[in-house]
């Protein structure tokens, strides 16, 4: 793959804690400029951001982000609230101590409630892969699938590990076909993020990609002659 198609299957990501809306503008011209999927930003951010780029980026943010415990009511109406102040694109956490206990009607129910609030926008469901056990896993990926959710992804980023290639060939093992998959934390390369997508992701993750594009822009400047 080139790095422009795997760039434009990749959500440029700046979520940290201490972003500027002038960082998150710069970030978002050069999310516009390397054709990505998307931008996911906080969602104190949404609002402006959507405002200076139109329709010529979509913007993704992120609800109960990262810990999943927020309540369900508070995430529906985080979703709904999101939505109206411009969002395209919603990434949820599920509740991990609902997973983690086998309470998987509770975390089905949750995201049933999510996808009907979120109807006709993308919902992402982050399941933070390095939280669950190899038993709870698998059955994750089929509540995923029968909530209609149209992603499963990996991470938030912010656990102790992002993405490997084996969580991705297991969602894509266990979940419906209908299912996409975003790879999320770690990828720090072009070389990682083409092994994502061999392994079954069809969407990316990460800050490092556009900032190794502009690194090996520099670079080419700096090495031509006249």
């Amino acid at each position: 793959m080139t790095k422009s198609e795997i760039l434009s299957m990749c959500d440029h990501t700046v979520l940290r804690t201490d972003a500027s809306f002038g960082e998150i503008a710069e970030n978002l011209e050069l999310a516009i400029k390397f054709n990505c999927a998307s931008m996911c930003l906080a969602p104190t951010h949404v609002y402006e951001a959507k405002k200076l780029v139109g329709e010529k980026l979509k913007i993704c943010t992120v609800v109960g982000f990262p810990n999943g415990y927020n309540d369900t009511a508070t995430k529906v109406f985080e979703a709904r609230h999101l939505i109206e102040e411009g969002a395209d694109e919603i990434d949820v956490v599920i509740n991990l101590g609902w997973a983690t206990s086998g309470m998987f009607a509770a975390v089905e129910d949750e995201l049933k409630q999510l996808r009907a609030a979120t109807e006709g926008y993308i919902l992402k469901v982050i399941v933070e892969t390095s939280k669950l056990s190899e038993s709870v896993f698998p059955e994750i990926c089929k509540i995923v699938s029968r909530s209609g959710a149209d992603y499963i992804k990996t991470s938030t980023g912010f656990a102790e590990r992002g993405a490997t290639v084996q969580d991705v060939e297991i969602m894509r093992r266990e979940c419906a076909p209908e299912t996409k998959i975003k790879a999320a934390g770690g990828i720090s390369s072009f070389e990682d993020a083409e092994a994502m997508i061999k392994a079954g992701a069809t969407r990316l993750g990460t800050s490092r990609l556009v900032k190794l594009m502009l690194s090996d822009n520099k670079d080419s400047k700096n090495s031509l002659t006249y």
